[in-house]
């Protein structure tokens, strides 16, 4: 048995294995791509608590749908909101909601009245410290004969000067949301709305679980439009845009996918007019889509949806081995039968693998965990396919010789009417144009790194989501204060210190509120300090109590009952026994705990806009363990840093990749890099005169340009002389299947695999049309 038939038997065996993974994950394990955007996000290098606490806040939006169901009448709501409701209370395996009643409400303030006389407000506080005994002898005098005198927290007596019931309504100021009839209540200047807050109980980036939660949102809603047609109704939840980015995706898969394989198919039907070399090819690229499936299954523990995007346009690049083969076999003699021809095109399609995975494993580079597998996948796809390539194909064609259309004649003679560069006139003019007119190109480009590029919800999500943060008055997850400190007694503190700082840009009107930890549980040393100023100010010898006891016409017993009950209710509130209650379920995000040696909580804002960053960021200069966070601006700072990072990694690249074919090729080495130099640097100037902005992802496309590129100058370099077609049709079937691969991914609706698909479109088109210009001038000229 010769060496070429076990390597071929060998890699039967490996494709088998292959099949047989493939087949138990996608038929026992039934894999679901992953569709968190978060996958794609950069780790925190230099500091994990910081990642932890935007995980932190992620997390628990996470598995939260907020609806809002409006209507001009309040009972039309209410109607509508039953409706909804009562289709989901069907599905209570998904979905479960907590009820509003009066028995929740006075589970809510249970925990609080049993620590009321540490519990102020700031301007309580403050008032404590400056106001005379009269001005809180008439505050409790109004408070018992007012006919209304806010909402009743308990009897008169347990809290006469009205302090517990101030710090109530200051914690209800935290949210505009109010309960009314058994339901939760927000309204603006037009319509009434139910809000619906909703826990998934299932994951909410699984596209099973979305599968069978969405139906039943429309259903739902279906429900509430049938009960109330004139209604409004806003629904906002990650798994909403989890589902659409999944649906995109996966159309985008298809897209791609299957206009990859018929353009493939098409051309090769034109060139070769059988069908046995169009099922090389997909034979060829089945098997590096498997390989580069299983491995990664195999190294990451799962595979993102946007990577088989990504992937897809694999098919343009996989099949350029193939094609190469396959023209040499349709130009070759039939006295060369092909494992003798592999051996002749072995070198060159060794070096087009290398440069293509060099290419690739720019990606990798990257501290995107996405990009990484992305880079793995298709580095993986394209060695599968070559191997697929070098062991099959010889024994599966043999000897014979392939038929030829008229697409490879006519093609093939446009190589004698191309032009190639020569030391003349017209090449210097040529010269000084092209640096002239990529100069003033490269000049107009821009750069947008910012990382919502990822991702684009559609345009009803995001109006949804902007008018229920308005009605909500909700922070955003990204920007916020991370405070941190030894204990938590000195992270509350600490928080206690940001939020003096805060109260004055509320008056300001730069936020229009913040939300803390500190908030519900004050630290030690402020409850401690605010009973001492309770009992100094409020409860002494002839103070306010007295006092009230003289004008109600009370006794001694009254006074020692009133202020014995008062005293009572001043036992320090803990964390643990707050974070214990039904009562911190809101607010739990808030807070980190133990972590990396130390504590740290989260201050959020609300009505935070982009204008006000910049004075909002100052409340934390000089304050110790205060940190502004905002992360889209930093990921974004991430993007840009590593754009430039790459670009000279890129450069590089095209080093590494010379030093590579030097040996080969030496003097003409040069020729085989300065067409995909030029492109890149053509598709940069195109960019500019079409007023786009530079990204990573433009250069990241640069990067795996140069590994497609080379390999066009490696097959020309390999053919010297111009009256051998075979190179220049092995160019354009390879140029034109990346061409229509690529360009299907520049129609994706993500603006990053937007921009490089048109990248590598303009790229590669310029790469074909250079390529024929830097050929020798004939077979023995010297560079």
């Amino acid at each position: 048995m010769t060496r070429s038939r076990q390597f071929a038997l060998l890699w039967a065996m490996v494709v088998c294995l292959l099949l047989g993974h493939n087949a138990y994950l996608w038929l026992v394990k039934r894999i679901v791509p992953d569709t968190d955007i978060m996958a794609l996000l950069p780790v925190q290098e230099r500091d994990p608590v910081l990642q932890q606490s935007f995980l932190h806040m992620v997390d628990a939006a996470q598995q939260r749908v907020v609806v809002l169901v409006g209507a001009a009448d309040w009972q039309d709501a209410k109607r509508a909101a039953d409706a909804y409701s009562a289709t989901l209370d069907a599905r209570k395996d998904l979905f479960e909601a907590t009820p509003i009643n009066d028995q929740t409400q006075a589970d809510w303030l249970s925990l609080f009245q049993q620590h009321r006389l540490t519990l102020l407000t700031a301007q309580q506080e403050a008032q404590l410290r400056e106001q005379p005994s009269q001005f809180w002898l008439d505050a409790a005098l109004a408070k018992l004969y007012a006919p209304f005198g806010g909402p009743k927290l308990g009897s008169w007596q347990e809290d006469p000067f009205g302090l517990f019931s101030g710090w109530v309504q200051e914690r209800a100021q935290e949210t505009p949301v109010r309960p009314r009839d058994g339901h939760l209540f927000v309204a603006d200047a037009q319509l009434q709305y139910v809000l619906l807050p909703l826990t998934l109980k299932v994951p909410a980036l699984s596209m099973t679980a979305q599968e069978s939660v969405l139906p039943l949102l429309k259903q739902a809603g279906d429900a509430a439009r049938k009960a109330v047609p004139q209604m409004e109704l806003i629904e906002a939840g990650v798994i909403l845009h989890a589902a659409a980015a999944s649906a995109q995706a996966s159309g985008e898969v298809s897209t791609i996918g299957i206009g990859s394989l018929l353009g493939i198919i098409l051309l090769m039907w034109f060139a070769f007019h059988s069908f046995k070399p169009i099922s090389l090819i997909l034979l060829s690229i089945g098997i590096g889509c498997l390989g580069a499936l299983s491995v990664c299954w195999l190294l990451f523990g799962r595979v993102h949806l946007l990577t088989l995007v990504f992937g897809a346009s694999l098919i343009g690049v996989a099949q350029d081995y193939g094609i190469y083969f396959l023209c040499n076999r349709l130009a070759a003699d039939e006295k060369i039968d092909s494992p003798a021809l592999l051996k002749r095109l072995l070198p060159g399609l060794s070096l087009t693998l290398l440069a293509a995975v060099i290419g690739y494993m720019g990606l990798a580079l990257t501290p995107f965990p996405g990009l990484r597998q992305m880079a793995v996948f298709s580095a993986l796809g394209l060695v599968f396919a070559w191997m697929t390539v070098v062991f099959w194909f010889p024994a599966l064609i043999g000897g014979r010789t392939l038929k030829s259309g008229a697409l490879v004649r006519v093609y093939g003679a446009a190589l004698q009417r191309w032009p190639q560069l020569r030391m003349n006139r017209a090449t210097l003019v040529a010269a000084v144009v092209f640096v002239l007119a990529a100069g003033y190109g490269v000049s107009r480009l821009g750069a947008n790194d910012d990382i919502r590029l990822l991702q684009t919800p559609p345009k009803h999500l995001i109006a949804d989501q902007i008018k229920l943060s308005k009605l909500l008055d909700a922070p955003t997850p990204v920007q916020y204060f991370l405070v941190r400190g030894a204990s938590s007694e000195t992270v509350l503190q600490r928080e206690e210190a940001l939020k003096a700082r805060l109260d004055k840009l509320i008056a300001a009107h730069r936020i229009s509120g913040y939300q803390a930890m500190s908030n519900w549980v004050p630290s030690a040393r402020t409850q401690a300090a605010r009973r001492a100023l309770i009992e100094e100010k409020l409860l002494n010898d002839g103070g306010p109590l007295q006092g009230l006891a003289r004008q109600t016409d009370e006794d001694a017993q009254w006074i020692a009952a009133t202020r014995n009950g008062l005293l009572a209710a001043a036992a320090p509130l803990t964390l643990d026994d707050f974070l214990k209650t039904p009562a911190s379920d809101p607010w739990r995000h808030l807070w980190l705990g133990g972590i990396d040696g130390g504590y740290a909580s989260i201050v959020a804002l609300r009505g935070l806009e982009s204008k006000s960053v910049a004075e909002v960021l100052l409340a934390a200069n000089g304050l110790q363990g205060v940190q502004w966070v905002d992360k889209v601006a930093e990921i974004s700072s991430v993007l840009g840093r590593y754009r430039q990072y790459m670009s000279w990694v890129a450069l590089g690249a095209y080093a590494v990749v010379f030093a590579l074919l030097f040996p080969r090729y030496r003097r003409k080495t040069w020729r085989v890099l300065a067409p995909t130099a030029l492109a890149s640097i053509a598709t940069l100037a195109l960019l500019g005169y079409g007023a786009q902005n530079l990204q990573l992802f433009h250069v990241l496309a640069l990067m795996l340009l140069l590994g497609v590129g080379v390999d066009y100058g490696i097959f020309m370099q390999e053919h010297p002389d111009r009256r051998d077609h075979t190179p220049w049709l092995a160019v354009g079937m390879s140029a034109a299947n990346t061409i229509l691969s690529f360009g299907l991914l520049g129609l994706s609706k993500t603006p990053a695999l937007q921009a490089f698909g048109l990248t590598m479109l303009l790229g590669t088109a310029l790469v074909w049309i250079i390529v024929p210009c830097f050929g020798s001038i004939n077979e023995s000229s010297h560079d």
